[in-house]
């Protein structure tokens, strides 16, 4: 709970003389306008700036660490504050919130399913920055907004510095959650994504507390009613492959799994727009109207056309909109037990299966290790293909230890008879360079047999590396195509390429020492000499 200071503090916010408090979009959209810190584009949606930042901070996140926050698994990810330099930074920037000349106030909520949703409130310095919240969160009706307590508060100040020689920070800019004060406390960055990924870190952190696992994951549902997920890190095709005009969207990002089943935390998508087109992506291209939010996108001087190619301010171009823009939606996004789980990998190296079908504790490996390739220009340095590992595939939003995550996704995935893919994404034929990647036309084939069930009872193989079971026929994919060293042409460059990348398999999951040997031995087969 809040102590009596904390609560004045807010409370000092939210009698700010000029407080724009749960404005309509129309309004929030003039808002934006007038006072210059955005351009409206052809599409109807407002388009911003973030300036410096155009990405999170992930260095500059902090969790303060008090009684409340005893059980978090502190490291790299999750940096420790102490509790005088949290309340040095909130009383500093609450004094600095009540010099501007406005400040924006929206209450909703994070959590689909009423029984599980967490009441909200954020108190932005910008008006795009409010705008945005509104369309990602979950507005409330009016009367479950007269009866709206907040229960976490975000207060957001981009243009509020710190000194890290004075207040404690490591630069400019900090995201700091306090657990005990149920505050959030952003500044120094003009990024929105904070806001968002903040209050999914602090989902994280209360819904395995009670038996729900929070999941970095799309979901939609099928004509049956058949339920399925979609983990995957950046460039996997998580979005793509779950934007089905056969299913029905739950969400395309962050989602609980409750006794109950499955429901959205979100009441938006913040999708990524780089290279975004109305042919690939229609349903993405068509959302973005008025009162969405477009974030580092470049317009045209005159037309005010969104350029989607154009990534001169950065390749984390996006769109914030809400879900109903999206024709085919479960409204309200809350739906039963997964029927499926499709973990999404785009692999450089050639070398795992298109399609595989995983034990529950080949599952729970794989859900631990979070593995795919990161691509030659999507971070400033990276040149040539890399293998990266997100615990989770969400690890910079997990405020618990991973063991944590895993061991309530294999509990949920027994208990409720769950059907789990590995699905690669990436490259057949050879490696990122020499193969190429697997038609997108091949993987939707694929993961339409795994939800339908027709690979739940076909004949498999077993990679001699990996441990993985194979189909070896698919419907509309090549038989060739499903084993990866029948794609090669140099097998033992094959061999050499799986092993290295089985070995790296290994060494990544060494930090998880809390892992079983059951599912430690769930991983590759092969283990190096």
């Amino acid at each position: 709970m809040k102590t009596k200071e904390d609560t004045l503090l807010t409370r000092d916010l939210l009698t700010h003389p000029h407080l724009q408090s749960n404005l309509t979009v129309p309004r929030l959209v003039e808002k934006v306008l007038s006072r210059s810190e955005g351009v409206l584009s052809a599409t109807g949606a407002v388009s911003a700036h973030t300036g410096e930042y155009t990405g999170r901070s992930p260095k500059d996140k902090y969790i303060v660490r008090d009684g409340t926050s005893e059980d978090v698994d502190w490291g790299d990810v999750n940096q420790s504050i102490d509790e005088a330099t949290f309340d040095h930074l909130l009383e500093k920037v609450t004094a600095y919130l009540h010099d501007r000349n406005e400040l924006f106030h929206f209450q909703g909520f994070a959590g689909a399913d009423e029984n599980f949703r967490l009441p909200i409130q954020v108190i932005n310095e910008y008006a795009w920055h409010n705008l945005f919240a509104r369309q990602l969160f979950i507005t409330p009706t009016e009367n479950e907004l007269a009866e709206h307590q907040p229960e976490f508060t975000v207060i957001s100040a981009p243009t509020f510095k710190a000194d890290p020689e004075v207040d404690g920070t490591s630069s400019e800019t900090f995201i700091l959650i306090s657990f005990d004060k149920r505050i959030v406390l952003i500044g120094g960055t003009e990024y929105a994504g904070e806001i968002k990924k903040s209050i999914f870190s602090v989902m994280n952190y209360m819904l395995p507390k009670r038996d729900v696992l929070s999941m970095h994951c799309s979901a939609n549902v099928g004509r049956e009613g058949d339920v399925a997920l979609f983990f995957g890190l950046s460039g996997t095709g998580k979005t793509t492959l779950s934007a089905d005009p056969y299913r029905r969207l739950i969400g395309d990002d962050e989602h609980g799994w409750s006794p109950n089943g499955v429901f959205n935390i979100e009441g938006g998508c913040y999708a990524k727009c780089i290279n975004l087109s109305e042919k690939k992506e229609p349903q993405i291209f068509n959302a973005i109207r008025f009162g969405c939010v477009l974030e580092n996108v470049v317009l045209n001087d005159e037309t005010r056309d969104p350029d989607y190619d154009d990534t001169s301010l950065t390749e984390n171009t996006r769109a914030a909109y809400p879900l109903e823009n999206i024709d085919n939606i479960v409204s309200p996004s809350v739906a039963g037990h997964p029927n499926t789980i499709i973990f999404l990998t785009a692999d450089a190296s050639g070398t795992l299966p298109p399609i595989s079908r995983l034990t529950k504790e080949q599952a729970m490996y794989h859900f631990l290790s979070g593995y795919t390739s990161k691509l030659a220009g999507t971070e400033r340095g990276v040149t040539k293909p890399q293998a990266t590992f997100s615990a989770c595939f969400g690890s910079p939003f997990l405020p618990l230890a991973p063991s944590t995550y895993a061991e309530l996704l294999g509990e949920k995935v027994d208990q409720h008879n769950a059907n789990v893919f590995l699905v690669n994404t990436g490259w057949t034929g050879g490696s990122y360079g020499t193969g190429e990647r697997i038609k997108l036309s091949y993987t939707r084939a694929m993961v339409h047999a795994a939800l339908e069930g027709e690979l739940n009872a076909i004949e498999t193989v077993k990679d001699p590396i990996f441990g993985l079971e194979i189909p070896m026929h698919v419907a509309g994919v090549p038989d060739d195509l499903l084993v990866p060293m029948n794609t090669w042409d140099d097998k033992e460059a094959y061999k050499q390429e799986a092993r290295e990348l089985a070995m790296k398999f290994h060494e990544n999951f060494k930090k998880f020492t809390q892992a079983s040997e059951t599912i430690r031995s769930a991983g590759p087969s092969y283990k190096g000499n």
